[in-house]
């Protein structure tokens, strides 16, 4: 979760949108790992994967894009990751619900940042799971 969390500090330093966006969780990898495990994937819940995937993704770019005007630019140290959310067990793979990431700025102010909204991992690999986050 650390190496994550310190590539997407650097891609927002670099105002990085396509790093930022490969660091994000992609359509084929949402549909073969994520919605599977969801509830909203049941079939009595009528709600199509495309609907779905279309509605994370919409919020999650435009989310990233008011962060990266935000923060793009900024040189920040990573000092933790916190899931204030807590974590979500399924059957392959965890959620780590609301992500803050403690930094550090260059005058050695300590800050927490919610830069995306949870943290993926499946078999010790982490990705973003969205940018949307929820103020």
């Amino acid at each position: 979760m650390q190496e994550l969390a310190r590539a997407v500090l650097d891609a927002y330093e670099r105002r990085d949108l396509p790093a930022l966006r490969a660091l994000a969780l992609s359509e084929p990898e949402f549909r073969d790992h994520v919605w599977p495990e969801l509830p909203a994937a049941r079939p009595e819940r009528h709600l199509p994967l495309s609907y779905v995937w279309g509605d994370l993704r919409q919020k999650s770019e435009q989310r990233l894009s008011e962060l990266v005007t935000r923060y793009g630019g900024r040189r920040w140290t990573l000092v933790q990751v916190e899931a204030r959310g807590g974590t979500s067990r399924y059957r392959s793979y965890l959620v780590h619900r609301d992500t803050v990431l403690v930094v550090r700025d260059a005058d050695g102010r300590e800050r927490r940042l919610r830069l995306y909204g949870s943290t993926f991992e499946r078999d010790g690999a982490f990705k973003v799971f969205s940018y949307a986050v929820d103020d």
